[in-house]
Formats: structure tokens, sequence, C-alpha cells
């Protein structure tokens, strides 16, 4: 390596937009898929990246297996292959909570090897609702082991997680640069770091196994399943009491006023339903307005409601003549869902969003950070790990949830489900996999194949499929991969790589370099993601490897592994998402968290180095 590297201007404007993309996305001002969006236009017009391969991350191979990983597991989430799973693992496990917490965890980690593991995540939150509902073992405990599991099991393929998918982009855009003489980085096979994801998942299921366990041996009150409707609402968030009807009378002060007025008067039961004229619909929006003769559907305590009656001239039945059918618990209920770290819903309040609407969803309280919300929560800003309580018509929430902007954690009746397409989506599914296997065809292509076989075979319509990919995680990916190619073309990768080596030493051992990356790679995850974290380390370590005669290829490997190595915090998408539904405090994550990570380091710089 020539040690007079000299730091230039298009190296220090390509570090600048990696220290603008860090604080960015540190203290949150702009949003993360904005910021990634900004970067990507400052390379351009500062010339860092040619104008014609400036958008070429977007059809990148990463982005497009994306794309189809995320198709792939919607037809299987259509067709209700989970349901099953989860009367599978009941019947296996036989109510013994060790054998079903690791029969699970085993199952979400192999899943986790060839979908997006917040995809993974989000179809085993209400399969852990349903075990957790049957068997009495509080979420918790289920929670977390499954967590990891799926973070761990992301390293057994190529496609497991958003770094690996990145690497072989990465390694392609590096060969341009190489020195001459260095021989050039072949793309690694698909099922290339199976090793360390086997070793990755048997240490993780064997952690919680004899381990972990013990840090919540005495969780069982946190995260009791929310299948125990009625008892968990009121003892999680105080939501009880029967539904009421309420008959407007002439002399009602409620007559000329909307709902959204009604319901912030002071001592204001629960709103759920509005009979106007002949329409009865449950949510009403907050505009709609009450008049004399409407019919008000509210939930409280007998008490209150009959007070609340009193007080507004109102005709009070408990005999639902109206909104029996509306009411009726195999039609409508409460729910609880969590906002995942790439909703659309992040920032924005009730008011704005129009649950009611929109989606004829009405919020009824916000868990967050172990604190219940239940006043003035139309103008609350949501965020990332936030438990909303719903009261909604199934189908509706089914529709809603489709967005895949909150996903639902309470077991309920399902939308529509093709369980006579399961057998055709889990052939697709299996086929794709297998022509991945075969080197046939490029991994993307053979994903892409299964993806456009789930439309053909009608297991998913087009809309469906359109609706299943989380645009904001591929645009996120496409707009920073252009900045890892800056990193390794201006040499800003070849001089951090000669700081980090003038300061360690060259003649260090190789096995403390790779830590060294790896640790890097884990911190900078930690701040921005993990997607972040790869395409700014591996030109890096790339660098760093040809320095010290080591395998370029395995440092970079290293690195992507590391990206995913985040037990501690709530930006791994995966923690974020059970954080809420099991009442995980920060603590918890770094209790088991920490010696996790340190594990989960060791394994894969010990496996990698057997590899290479």
């Amino acid at each position: 390596m020539d040690t007079s590297l000299v730091l230039t201007r298009d190296m220090m404007i390509v570090l600048g937009l990696v220290g603008f993309t860090i604080v960015m996305f540190m203290i949150e001002r702009i949003r993360a898929d904005a910021t990634a969006l900004i970067v990507l236009v400052a390379l351009g017009l500062t010339g860092q990246v040619p104008a014609n391969q400036l958008f070429d991350g977007f059809s990148g191979n990463a982005v497009i297996a994306v794309i189809a990983t995320m198709i792939l597991g919607a037809g299987l989430d259509r067709t209700g292959a989970l349901n099953r799973v989860a009367v599978w693992l009941l019947r296996v496990s036989k109510g013994m909570e060790e054998r079903l917490i690791l029969l699970t965890s085993a199952m979400a980690g192999l899943m986790s090897g060839f979908m997006q593991n917040p995809s993974v995540m989000a179809l085993f939150l209400p399969v852990a609702s349903r075990l957790s509902g049957r068997t009495g073992i509080s979420l918790a405990r289920l929670l977390l082991p499954v967590a990891a599991a799926i973070v761990m099991g992301g390293g057994l393929t190529m496609i497991g997680n958003s770094p690996l998918m990145l690497l072989n982009d990465l390694l392609v855009a590096a060969n341009r640069n190489l020195p001459s003489g260095v021989a050039t980085l072949e793309p690694l096979e698909m099922f290339a770091p199976l090793p360390v994801g086997i070793c990755l998942l048997l240490v993780g299921l064997g952690f919680y196994r004899w381990l972990g366990h013990r840090w919540f041996a005495k969780s069982e009150d946190k995260g009791v399943a929310p299948s125990r409707t009625q008892s968990y609402f009121a003892r999680a968030y105080g939501i009880d009491g029967d539904v009421y009807e309420l008959t407007v009378t002439a002399e009602s002060p409620l007559v000329g006023m909307s709902v959204g007025e009604a319901e912030a008067q002071r001592d204001a039961p629960l709103l759920l339903a509005l009979l106007s004229g002949n329409e009865a619909r449950l949510a009403p929006p907050a505009d709609q307005m009450i008049w004399v003769g409407s019919v008000l559907g509210v939930m409280g305590p007998r008490e209150a409601i009959q007070d609340y009656a009193q007080k507004n001239l109102l005709r009070m039945s408990a005999r639902l003549r109206h909104f029996a059918d509306l009411f009726n618990p195999s039609r409508s209920g409460i729910s609880e869902a969590v906002i995942p770290p790439t909703s659309a819903f992040i920032g924005k309040a009730q008011a704005q969003l129009q649950l009611r609407k929109r989606f004829g969803i009405s919020l009824l309280a916000i868990n967050r950070d172990n604190q219940v919300w239940r006043e003035d929560i139309r103008k609350m800003p949501l965020k990332a790990g936030d438990m909303l309580v719903f009261h909604s018509i199934w189908t509706d929430l089914a529709q809603a949830s489709e967005s895949r902007d909150f996903v639902v954690v309470t077991d309920y009746p399902k939308g529509e489900h093709r369980p006579q397409k399961l057998w055709w989506a889990l052939g697709v599914f299996v086929g794709a996999m297998a022509l991945a296997l075969s080197t046939l065809v490029p991994v993307p292509v053979a994903l892409m194949t299964g993806a456009a076989a789930m439309m053909l075979t009608g297991v998913l319509h087009m809309d469906e499929a359109y609706s299943a990919v989380n645009w904001k995680t591929v645009f996120l990916m496409a707009c920073l991969i252009p900045l890892g190619w800056a990193m390794d073309s201006t040499g800003a990768a070849a001089w951090i790589a000669q700081q980090v080596l003038e300061r360690i030493g060259s003649d260090v051992p190789v096995w403390v370099l790779e830590a060294a990356v790896g640790l890097l790679a884990t911190a900078f995850a930690l701040v921005i993601g993990n997607v972040g974290a790869t395409v700014v380390v591996v030109p890096m370590a790339i660098n760093v490897a040809l320095a010290v005669q080591g395998n370029p290829v395995a440092f970079a490997l290293i690195v992507a592994l590391s990206a995913a190595n985040n037990f501690l915090s709530v930006s791994n998408p995966v923690l974020a998402m059970v954080t809420g539904p099991a009442g995980y405090s920060t603590r918890d994550l770094w209790r088991t968290g920490a010696p996790l990570t340190l594990v989960y380091l060791a394994v894969v710089l010990l496996v990698v180095n057997l590899m290479f």
C-alpha cells in the first residue's frame, strides 16, 4: 500500500457525505431514506459517481433480490402457511416451554436464511402471540430468543439479510480499483456463508436454552399474550367495561358537535361506533357530525357511562339493538399492533393519518417505552416501536395492515387467505431456492422467477405483490450503494485503511485486524443501520486486507456478517418490532445482547478463518 497517500478534495467530499449520513441517521432530523437520496444526488452533482452509473443501484442485484424475497414471503403469508406452523409447533412441543421456545426459534432462524429479517419477524409475531395465548408462556420469554435466532439465521445464505445481499455488488465494484497484480474478487455463491450461519444459529439457540432464559425468569407478567383479549387490555391499558348504546336527544349538548369534539370532552368514554340516519359504522371519522336521533356506540364501566349519559342528556341502552352485528367478536374487536422502523406512520399523528376515515380503525391507546398514553393521543406523533391499541372490524384491520406500516401482534381472524394455494406457494418457494442453488442462473433472476410464479399461480395478485415490497428499504439500499462505490473510486477507503494501519500497526496478527473491522462494522450498524455500515466499511476492509496480504473476500464477509450483529439497540428493525409487544427495556436488551454480540463476533472470526 502506498504510504504517501494524501487526502484529496474528492476524498474529503465523500468522507463528508459519510459524516453527514452518520449524523442524520443519529439525530433523525431527516428520514433515513430522504438522507440517502440527498447523498445520492450530492454524489452526482459533485461528480464522484458518473451520471450514467449514479442510478445503477436501483437495478443492482441486491435491490432486485430484496424485492423478490419480500414477494416470496408475502406468498407464504397469504396462504396461511405460518398458521399451520403454529399448530405444528404446539403439537410437537407438547406444551413444554423450553422445547416450544427452542423449536419456534429454530424455525424462525431457518426461515430468515431465505427472507429479509424484518419480514420473518412480522410473520412470527402473530405466531408467537397464538403460542403464548395457548400455552400461557409470556411473550417476554418467547420473543427475544426468536428475534435473536432470526438475526443469527440471516447468515445462512447470501440473501438472508441486507448486508450479505449488498456484499457481492460491493465486491464486483471493488474490482474496478484493485492494484495491478491483485486477483479479481469473485462474488460469493448463494450458500457461501452457510457454515457461519449454522454455527451462529446453533450458538444462539444454545445461548437462550441454557443461559439467556435466566434473565427472564421473573418476567411472566411482561407481555402477556394479547389473545386473552378482555382481561389483557383491561390490565395493560385500563380499557375495560362493556359496550352501550347512547341515543342523542333533542336537548343534548352533543347535537351539532363532531365526533372529534365529543371525544375531547372531559370524562368522555371510548366512542367506537355511530349510527346516523340509516348508516351504522365502526370507527366514525372525527369530522362526522352528531345529530338528534344519532346513536353512539361507547365502551366503558357502567357507572361512568351512566354519568356521561345523564350529564349529556342521552338515552342509555345496555341492549345492542343497532350495533349487535358490528360488535360481534367474530367480526370486530380490540387488537395490538407495533410500528416497524420502516413505517410511513413514523413522525405523524393520528389526526394526520386519519385512521378512522381511511381504514375504519379507532386508535384507543399508545404504549411507548412501557408507558401507556390514552389522553390527547390524536396529536401525538408516532415513533418506531410504539404499540398501538386498535378497535376495528377484522377485515378492515387485515386490509390496512397490508401496507406494512404496522404489524398486528394480536392473533385475530384474518382477511382473505388462500389455503387452497398453500402447496403452490411452498412449491414455488422451494423451486426458486433450488434454482438459485443450482447456479444455472444468477440468484436475483432465480428469486424474481419465483416472485413471478407466485402471481402466475394465483398465490398473489399483482397489487398484493406491490404492497408486499417495503419501498423505503429498497430506496435506502439503492441510494446508498453508490456511496460505497465512491469510497472505492476516490481512494477514501484506501486512505482510511492507511490511517487505521498506521495506528494499529501492520505487523499485528491478521485476526486482530479482522476483529477490528468487525467491531467497527457493528458500531456503525448501531448508529446508521446495517446497510449504511456495510456500504461504508466493506471498501475500507478490502483495502486493509490488501495492505497486509490478507484475504479481501474474508475481510468483506466478516464486515457484512458483523453489520448484522446488533442485539443491543432498536436500530435493528427486528428488535424494534419485539420491544413493545414483550415490554423489553433497554436494560433487558443490553443484559442479554452484550454477551451475545461478543459471542457472535467470535464465532464469525473463527469460522470465516477456517473457511478461508
